[in-house]
């Protein structure tokens, strides 16, 4: 047996030394052909010579050949010699005098060293200059890498055809067709004006390898210093044109003419900020805002005159009680903007608007992935000029998350644990009539800290909850148990919420490690009971929670038809009492409820949530009024839009008049359920949360496009309940350029790690192949979603976040290129021209 083995090793030993050496061989072979050729080009040049004037003969001999200068010789004992080719920039190319003979490189050479882009070394005055064409390039990237053969002076950048310096004004005009209007306009020497390629001389297609290791004592430069040493970013790329203009025919007018009808009755219903917020503050200094030292204290503002009353749900608001006649801030009636919302019904049915606007975003698609082809490489090479950034380091949001399921689920685990094992006596619920410690709650579970497990624990999402948005709801009970929800995620219980309290420093404490992660976490007021405002502002100051990484927003979940059934309210009307008055009356007096004034200044948005799955009728254009509404069935998701966006438009207008700050509407919207959710928050809404059912509308999915109308989408959170995780439709709304973030929504009952926004990221990352610089977009549309303050974002994402485009960028901040967003306003900017038929009026900042 070790003979056969020995055998085995011989013979496996010969073979390979007998393939070494016929590959040893046929590289030899192989540059000798190179060499062969190389010298006939040169014989063929000095016969060629013999025609020229003796003039040219004498002015070459005034300027006799360097050494260095535009080539390089190259010793080796083991391979022949190779003669490098030199041509001019013009391409005129210069004269030997006879053949050349290739020395070693002598010992103790000194390091080598490429001048900066646009400079040269001192006999560079000459009026033609050589260039080395062995110098090696990457085909992917216009930077050159770095070898012990690169030229001193010169480059092949002309010679390159991906080089920056050729592609620099060439521009790609298309038409949808690969026609003949198609052309490139200041192409390379060697390309056609029809495409076609010119021969390019052999010698401008050697390529030598970088190399590794250390070469003749000399290490090689690095890559990165080459990058380093341009300039921050990439301005010049390929620019996407269409040639020539489109001509909408007379069908197409006319649905153009539809569409900006929709735009123009959403610009009369959203809140805009009469005076914007980088007006209002004026950033000059760029360092890091300082954290508010005291975030809870109050000063007394003082009652102003202004007098509200509720009128068929909605409160106006008069200067004072002797003025009932002129309302200060009016807002739409609700069968005016019932009858708006069925003319926005009747525009996303009808079929030439479908189909035109199906072809639209089919075209923004293409557009997108065509300028990805052109310009990927250009955008990757200008994220490696930005110092220190990458998407690690750049500020990603949370925009669409819920404060009871903020943690995961190890971490509530392990705090569980922890009050079990450290606070066993803590009297924590009133329950059948009794008061019971934290430890007689686990002993009539028949549980003790030590079977606690994840599995046990069993809020994780799981197939069971797949179009079950009741199971889903039932996760939030740790082990099943209603009254351990209560114990640990409910503010107001026995213990005044002091559980939930440290476990959202602990999440607070995480989120400043992190440092560039923040989140709007949504907590819930239900509108059972006024003083449940009072009860949070409460819980939120007495516990001192705030974090500069952190706002809230109050979300309102639709639930009349249970508080209905329960006695607890007698008509809708009840719930918008107990929603708004409160808020009106701290708005006109801070005084009268002091801790909700100073949370206010931290509540940046009211949301809608529960299951919009559930089926429920269309709204007529007369719909009851809320004090009318008294039967058990639940409003509509429309009718409940309505009267939280008048009254919150009127609370707005009021605020802003007293230099408050203001709330945004931003509710659930198109996560299941009919389009119309998604109709009344165009409307309405300056952003939402989920909105994948706009795939089933292309002429809604349109109109959110043009109006740049923000979608916080929860991929992971869809796959548990509505959508399969590959049939997400947020890489197609990416593509298409619709303003998206990505969120985690619950992570309580879908994540698995410590960062659960990172994990979102890394698994779109995987699934759809975005790019860091996508991920990089996103994360600045995540920003400029939020609801932070001016002075944060312009710290965040650049000092003029607010403007379009470009120029509204900091790539230093983002790590975005100015390629990428120039693009998008370009092509945006184009699609509002086709609407508004070249008539529209941009503005050159974002909407306030």
């Amino acid at each position: 047996m070790d003979a056969y083995a020995l055998h085995l090793a011989v013979a496996a030993l010969m073979g390979a030394s007998v393939v070494a050496v016929s590959a040893y061989y046929m590289h030899r072979k192989t540059l000798t052909q190179l060499l062969e050729f190389a010298k006939a080009v040169e014989r063929e040049r000095d016969e060629n010579s013999d025609i020229e004037s003796p003039h040219h003969l004498k002015k070459r001999r005034a300027h006799p050949r360097r050494k260095g200068s535009g080539y390089y010789r190259r010793g080796s004992a083991s391979l022949p010699d190779v003669t490098a080719i030199s041509v001019g920039i013009d391409g005129s190319e210069e004269r030997r005098n006879g053949p050349l003979h290739v020395d070693g490189i002598p010992a103790g050479l000194p390091r080598l060293h490429t001048l900066p882009e646009g400079k040269s070394s001192g006999h560079a005055s000459a009026t033609k200059r050589t260039s080395s064409l062995i110098r090696p390039t990457s085909p992917k990237s216009p930077v050159a890498s770095a070898s012990a053969f690169e030229s001193v002076e010169g480059s092949d950048d002309e010679d390159n055809m991906t080089d920056t310096a050729k592609l620099d004004t060439a521009y790609l005009h298309t038409n949808g067709n690969a026609g003949p209007e198609c052309k490139y306009e200041n192409l390379p020497d060697h390309i056609k004006a029809n495409g076609e390629q010119l021969p390019i001389a052999a010698s401008s297609m050697i390529r030598s390898h970088s190399v590794s290791g250390d070469l003749h004592g000399v290490q090689p430069d690095p890559i990165a210093a080459d990058i380093l040493r341009r300039e921050p970013e990439q301005e010049n790329f390929a620019r996407l044109k269409i040639s020539p203009i489109e001509v909408p025919s007379p069908d197409e007018v006319e649905a153009y003419v539809v569409l900006q009808e929709c735009l123009e009755l959403r610009k009369r219903y959203v809140f805009r900020e009469a005076v914007a917020p980088w007006v209002k503050e004026v950033i000059s200094d760029p360092s890091t805002p300082r954290p508010n030292p005291e975030p809870f204290s109050y000063t007394s503002e003082g009652k102003s005159d202004h007098y509200f009353e509720m009128q068929d749900g909605v409160i106006h608001v008069y200067a004072n009680k002797d003025y009932t006649n002129e309302e200060l801030f009016p807002v739409a009636d609700a069968t005016t903007f019932f009858t708006d919302l069925h003319h926005i019904l009747r525009v996303i049915a009808a079929g030439n608007i479908r189909t035109l606007c199906h072809h639209r975003l089919n075209l923004l698609e293409q557009k997108f992935n065509l300028h990805l082809m052109l310009n990927a490489d250009r955008e990757f090479l200008a994220q490696k000029t930005a110092p220190h950034r990458d998407f690690y380091n750049v500020r990603k949001v949370d925009t669409h998350v819920h404060h009871s399921a903020c943690m995961n689920q190890k971490h509530l685990l392990r705090f569980i644990k922890s009050k079990l094992r450290k606070e066993p006596d803590e009297v924590v619920i009133f329950r059948d009539g009794t008061y019971l410690t934290l430890k007689e709650v686990f002993e009539s579970l028949e549980l003790t800290g030590y079977d606690l497990n994840v599995d046990l624990l069993d809020v994780h999402a799981d197939k069971s909850t797949f179009h079950r948005f009741d199971k889903f709801n039932l996760k939030y009970n740790p082990c099943g148990q209603s009254r351990l929800r209560e114990i640990f995620l409910k503010q107001d219980n026995l213990i005044q919420g002091r559980f939930l309290a440290e476990l959202t420093k602990q999440v607070f404490a995480d989120l400043a490690a992190s440092k560039y992660q923040m989140a709007e976490y949504r907590i819930s007021i239900y509108g059972r009971k006024q003083s449940e405002w009072d009860q949070m502002a409460s819980w939120i100051v007495n516990n001192e929670l705030y974090s500069e990484n952190v706002v809230w927003l109050i979300q309102l979940p639709r639930l009349y038809n249970v508080y209905k059934e329960m006695g607890i309210v007698t008509s809708f009307q009840n719930i918008l009492d107990n929603i708004f008055i409160p808020l009106f009356e701290v708005t006109v007096d801070p005084d009268s409820h002091p801790q909700l004034h100073v949370f206010l200044k931290q509540v940046v948005g009211l949301d809608l949530v529960d299951d919009e799955s559930k089926p429920e009728r269309r709204p007529t254009k007369h719909m009851p009024t809320p004090a009318q509404w008294t039967n058990v069935f639940n409003p509509a998701f429309s009718y409940y839009a309505y009267y939280c966006y008048a009254n919150l438009y009127t609370l707005n207008k009021l605020r802003e008049s007293k230099g408050m700050t203001t709330i945004k509407f931003r509710p659930h919207s198109g996560e299941a359920g009919d389009i119309d959710h998604l109709a009344a928050t165009f409307l309405t809404a300056h952003n939402i949360a989920h909105g994948i059912n706009l795939r089933k509308s292309p002429v809604l999915q349109y109109l959110y496009y043009l109006a740049q109308i923000g979608l916080a989408m929860s991929p992971l959170s869809n796959n548990s309940l509505f959508l399969d995780y590959h049939r997400n439709p947020f890489p197609i709304f990416f593509l298409r350029g619709l303003n998206v973030s990505l969120s985690t929504d619950d992570p309580l009952q879908i994540h698995l790690t410590k960062e659960p926004l990172v994990e979102e990221y890394s698994i779109a990352a995987s699934v759809w192949k975005l790019s860091s610089c996508d991920l990089c977009e996103i994360a600045r549309n995540s920003v400029s979603q939020s609801g932070f303050s001016h002075a944060l974002k312009s710290h965040w994402i650049g000092k003029e976040y607010y403007k379009r485009g470009p120029d509204g960028n900091d790539i230093r901040k983002t790590n975005v290129p100015h390629i990428r967003l120039e693009f998008r306003e370009a092509i945006w900017r184009e699609e509002m021209q086709q609407v508004y038929l070249g008539k529209a009026v941009i503005p050159r900042e974002v909407d306030k």
